[in-house]
């Protein structure tokens, strides 16, 4: 059992945990994920580490609930345990293996987009470890969707924090700011995305325009964690990759993700059918889902 010595509400719906699991902090690093299961039944979760402690042996992850099994972990405290945590698992950051000198002399920017801002944490705070400087663009829909500001405004260089609606910093999205910020003469030749697909498409696009090399994460379309199910299959180029086993980062300007978007959209159906069992209980038929069955 892997016990809960953390919980903290980050936003709507957004949640820190702070997991006791050593193992897995002694051999963690950047860019790896691991899979938590609540109980016998429970569903398999792939989860992008956000932090780790080696001493204290805790992996810090944040979720945000969109289904009946997240509904499920927001009732877990400080206290409880997850019956499996497991990980480290798919592959660090490629700027883990580069030289730090060479990495000193790179422009670099990461574009965090909602909980993409978890992922991308332990990346700039390793680089920071190391004495590399890197600008973040860190957005949200809503001021009161963005988490992690503080910290991550504690290992980076330059932070741009961005909402859509205009409530907080720059009122725009990600490559908006970029694009700004390119006009202002800022230039980048590395960039890590992380967040809503459609996000780190547009981030792609619009890094390639620019010639800035770009990264991507690809753990929105992993489900089973092992590459067995073939859900988080994608388009890497002209190679079929596997998102758990051989990323979860691969070059954004050759992943294909239209096709990702339409294998992400084919659970939504299932996703949502769950949640609605979850919400209606023993009320429940499978029918409308608005008469509350037949009790």
């Amino acid at each position: 059992m892997y016990q809960i010595v953390k919980r903290q509400k980050l936003a709507d719906k957004i949640y820190l945990m702070d997991v006791k699991a050593p193992r897995v902090a002694q051999y963690c690093e950047p860019g790896q994920f691991v899979i938590v299961r609540m109980d016998e039944k429970g569903e398999r979760i792939p989860l992008t580490i956000c932090d780790y402690d080696r001493e204290a042996g805790t992996i810090t992850i944040v979720f945000q609930t969109v289904g009946e099994s997240t509904e499920h972990m927001v009732a877990l405290q400080e206290g409880d345990a997850f019956l499996d945590f497991v990980g480290p698992l798919g592959c660090a950051s490629d700027l883990i293996g580069e030289e730090i000198e060479a990495l000193k002399k790179k422009k670099i920017l990461f574009v965090a987009g909602g909980v993409g801002t978890a992922p991308v944490y332990p990346q700039v705070k390793w680089l920071h470890q190391q004495g590399v400087a890197c600008d973040v663009i860190m957005g949200a829909r809503t001021k009161d969707l963005l988490i992690l500001e503080e910290e991550m405004r504690a290992v980076c260089k330059n932070l741009y924090v961005t909402t859509d609606d205009g409530s907080y910093g720059f009122h725009g999205v990600g490559t908006a700011q970029l694009q700004a910020l390119w006009e202002e003469g800022v230039r980048y030749d590395h960039c890590v995305a992380i967040g809503p697909m459609i996000m780190m498409k547009f981030v792609a696009k619009l890094t390639k325009e620019l010639g800035i090399h770009t990264i991507v994460s690809m753990n929105p379309i992993m489900v089973d964690g092992t590459g067995m199910c073939g859900a988080c299959r994608l388009l890497v180029g002209d190679e079929v990759k596997f998102a758990c086993v051989d990323g979860p980062e691969f070059d954004g300007h050759l992943v294909d993700f239209d096709q990702a978007m339409k294998r992400q959209a084919q659970y939504k159906t299932e996703e949502g059918r769950a949640m609605l069992r979850f919400v209606e209980g023993k009320t429940h038929h499978g029918g409308c889902g608005n008469c509350g069955g037949d009790e």
